[in-house]
């Protein structure tokens, strides 16, 4: 130290000595902002609660090798929920946070013809952080070029829009395209195959920023076609069956590379992601919904709860929870791990499960809502282990807690539980503005005029009858 200040440069040195240690605070790793998650959102659709293999009680000729391993590294909800029982509604739920009744959306038929505009979606809620969005595959929030999600804040779009289910070769029908951004493309092959690759090309593209992908499959969805040699692997003796499980098949595969890529791009243990079906599976397509109750269309367990899991290496402890989740619950969490504020004007309605899924806070209960509006008739409430569930008159009370199967309907032997029930689910209904009838007036590209509900009774019938 004597020979620096004994230098004729020491006042120089004095000088730039705090200027390169102010240098080396700046730029050293301890100082530099962690880099948010990569998000990767994956939907199925229609996939049987039981059509995984990490459910435990899938069928032997179910075959998900790669889930298999995902849900090794994940947190498995076995009580993971959807908000509708159908595509679209869900679809709508989960890309705005909150209820779809709450833009009168209730049915597929209303939130297929169009998600108002106005409305913030997922990646526009990411976007002040960085992040670059893809959606791929099956939209289902507008059927025509207007409501594309590359004008809703998605950067890179490839999929198809039109009424939820598309051919899986006729990929090149001018009336039903696959678009590369509001662009139709001419493509050959199958069309899972397709979101697969596009989802690999999508990450390897923008793998050196934050990025959110929504790869939205229609797989397992109608029509049932797969490639034949995929078929043959199966041998059920239900040819539909046969068909809808090489559908997931190839779904899985498809799945698998996008795993692979993470990992191979050291982006894995930087990745918070998310895989849900969109609905239970339709028991009318073979699909396996054991140990639930029915499926697609309708409010029983095997229609809205669905394979569900987070999956952030590092972060979560892998394993199964018992806790009760929603697809409601995706985007707030995902906005607590990129460090966006949640909005106020329009609160979200699903949960951070940040704290739940780091094991700082213990499994809560939970209620949650289900209405398909007074034309479909279907609605539910779950508080608790308690759910009611109505079809028009007709009424089920059950304790999932002992009865997942929803086989013993205690509505006749408890009628204070279900009064108790009918006034939650009323007092949510009343919040909600009436359904916008599909193929009735359309509230364009402004939104809902929101007219206030006359009363909750009005959307839907209930009467003391009994779930036969």
């Amino acid at each position: 130290m004597n020979l620096l200040m004994n230098s004729p440069m020491a006042p120089c040195r004095l000088i730039l000595l705090p200027v390169l240690l102010g240098l080396a605070t700046v730029l050293s790793p301890a100082a530099t902002a962690p880099r948010p998650p990569n998000i990767v959102l994956i939907v199925a659709d229609d996939l049987g609660y039981a059509d995984v293999r990490f459910n435990p009680q899938h069928p032997p000729e179910v075959t998900t090798p790669n889930l298999d391993h995902l849900a090794r590294e994940s947190v498995i909800f076995r009580q993971g929920y959807v908000t509708g029982h159908v595509c679209s509604p869900t679809r709508t739920g989960l890309m705005t946070g909150r209820y779809q009744q709450r833009l009168g959306l209730y049915t597929a038929g209303e939130a297929g013809s169009g998600v108002p505009m106005k409305e913030k979606i997922f990646p526009q809620f990411l976007q002040p952080a960085g992040y670059i969005s893809m959606q791929i595959g099956k939209w289902h929030l507008g059927p025509t070029p207007e409501w594309s999600p590359a004008l809703r804040g998605f950067d890179e779009v490839f999929g198809f829009l039109g009424r939820g289910a598309h051919d899986y070769y006729k990929l090149n029908d001018p009336d039903d395209p696959i678009y590369r951004g509001t662009t139709p493309v001419k493509l050959d092959g199958y069309l899972t195959d397709h979101f697969g690759r596009e989802a690999v090309a999508f990450i390897e593209r923008q793998k050196a920023k934050p990025f959110f992908l929504y790869l939205a499959f229609n797989a397992v969805h109608a029509p049932l076609q797969a490639p034949a040699d995929e078929i043959a692997r199966f041998n059920t003796g239900n040819a539909t069956r046969n068909t809808l499980l090489a559908m997931g098949k190839r779904m899985d595969d498809a799945i698998g590379h996008v795993v692979a890529k993470l990992k191979s791009e050291g982006l894995w243990e930087n990745t918070l992601l998310f895989f849900m079906s969109d609905n239970g599976g339709p028991l009318a397509q073979s699909a396996d919904n054991t140990p639930l109750r029915a499926g697609k269309h309708s409010d029983y367990e095997g229609g809205i709860r669905v394979p569900f899991l987070v999956c952030w290496p590092g972060r979560f402890k892998p394993g199964e929870s018992q806790a009760v989740v929603s697809s409601l619950d995706i985007l707030p969490t995902a906005l607590a791990a990129a460090g966006v504020a949640v909005p106020t004007e329009k609160p979200l309605d699903g949960k951070n499960l940040l704290p739940l899924l780091r094991g700082e806070t213990p499994p809560a209960p939970r209620t949650l809502f289900w209405s398909a509006g007074s034309d479909e008739g279907w609605w539910a409430v779950r508080s608790g282990d308690w759910k009611l569930v109505g079809e028009k008159e007709k009424i089920g009370l059950f304790d999932l807690s002992k009865d997942v199967s929803e086989k013993n309907n205690l509505a006749k032997a408890m009628p204070e539980k279900v009064a108790e029930l009918t006034r939650l689910h009323d007092a949510w209904l009343t919040e909600m503005p009436n359904p916008i009838k599909a193929g009735g007036k359309r509230y364009g590209m402004e939104g809902p005029a929101g007219s206030p509900p006359k009363k909750a009774k009005a959307d839907r019938k209930k009467k003391n009858a009994v779930v036969p």
